[in-house]
C-alpha cells in the first residue's frame, strides 16, 4: 500500500528503489533519508529458546501483530551531525559528525522533536511504537536476525568478546558502515545502540493479537529496542528488549525517527 501524500511537503527529494519508497528531508545541508514501511501484519516476540541463556528483563511472549497504517522510517539512527544541527549541543560519549547520538534521555529525543518539527514546515517526526520498530527490523523475516540465525562483527557492532575469536570494538560505529542494510532499507536495527521507542515499557506484551499496540497507560520507563556495541548477540535480535527510566542517558542509547 502506498502512502496516501507522496511526496509529503517536508520532501526535499524521492524516488523509488529495489528496497521501495525514500525520500529525504534536508536541514542546514544535512540530508536524512526515510523509507516506507508498508502496513502489514507479524509475528512479534520470539520462542524461549531463542533467548536461552540469556537475563531478560521482560518476557518475549510471541502474538501476531496488525499494523493498519504506513509510515516512514529514518534509514539511520539520528547522527551527532543532525542533532547538533537542531539543538546546538553535543552530549555524545564517542565524538564523529557520523556517529549516531547517545547519552540523550527520552526527555532528551521529544525536546529534539518539539525543534526539529518547527524547523521543517509539515514535518511531524516522532519515536517508533515497539511494535513499528520489530516489525520494521525484523523486515518480513522470521529468524532470531533479519539476516538469519546468526550474524558477524562485520555486519553488527556488537560484543562478540565471548565469542571464539570475537570483536568488541568498545565503541560506536558511523550509520551505514555495517553493511549490508535489511531487507527494507534500513541500517543498524541490530547493535550500535539501543534505540528509545515511544512505548511506556510492559514486562510482559501478551500473547493476544493486537492492533496498532503504542504501550502501557502508565509508568516510568519506555522502551529501547535493538541492543548495542555493549551487547552479546542474545541482546541484539530483532525481539531483544529493555527499559530504561526516561531521564536515562547512556553512551549507548540513541534513537531513530519516524515520520
Amino acid at each position: 500500500m502506498r502512502p496516501s501524500l507522496f511526496p509529503p511537503p517536508w520532501a526535499s527529494s524521492w524516488g523509488e528503489d529495489a528496497c521501495g519508497l525514500w525520500l529525504t528531508f534536508s536541514l542546514n545541508g544535512i540530508r536524512q533519508l526515510f523509507r516506507w514501511i508498508k502496513p502489514g501484519r507479524f509475528l512479534m516476540g520470539a520462542p524461549p529458546a531463542e533467548s536461552e541463556g540469556y537475563f531478560l528483563p521482560g518476557k518475549e511472549t510471541p502474538h501476531e501483530v496488525t499494523l493498519t497504517k504506513g509510515f516512514w522510517l529514518a534509514e539511520t539512527t539520528v547522527t551527532q551531525e543532525l542533532w547538533q544541527s537542531v539543538m546546538r549541543i553535543n552530549p555524545s560519549g564517542f565524538s564523529g559528525l557520523l556517529l549516531p547520538v547517545e547519552r540523550v534521555s527520552w526527555f532528551d529525543v521529544q525536546q529534539f522533536l518539539r525543534q526539529l518539527n518547527g524547523l521543517i514546515p509539515g514535518l511531524a517526526g516522532r519515536l517508533p511504537t515497539e511494535a513499528e520498530w520489530e516489525y520494521s527490523c525484523r523486515a518480513g523475516s522470521e529468524t532470531p536476525f533479519s539476516f538469519g540465525e546468526e550474524i558477524t562483527t562485520e555486519q553488527v557492532n556488537y560484543n562478540a568478546a565471548e565469542e571464539e575469536g570475537g570483536l568488541c570494538r568498545r565503541r560506536t560505529v558511523e550509520v551505514k558502515s555495517r553493511l549490508p542494510a535489511n531487507a527494507w532499507g534500513l541500517y543498524e536495527m541490530h547493535g550500535n545502540v539501543w534505540e528509545w521507542c515511544h512505548d511506556l515499557w510492559q514486562e510482559d506484551l501478551g500473547q493476544e493479537t493486537a492492533i496498532d499496540p503504542c504501550g502501557a497507560r502508565n509508568g516510568e520507563l519506555r522502551v529501547v529496542k535493538g541492543g548495542s556495541w555493549v551487547c552479546a548477540a542474545g541482546y541484539v535480535r530483532s525481539a531483544s528488549r529493555d527499559r530504561h527510566y526516561e531521564n536515562y542517558s547512556g553512551g549507548s542509547v540513541g534513537f531513530r525517527l519516524v515520520v
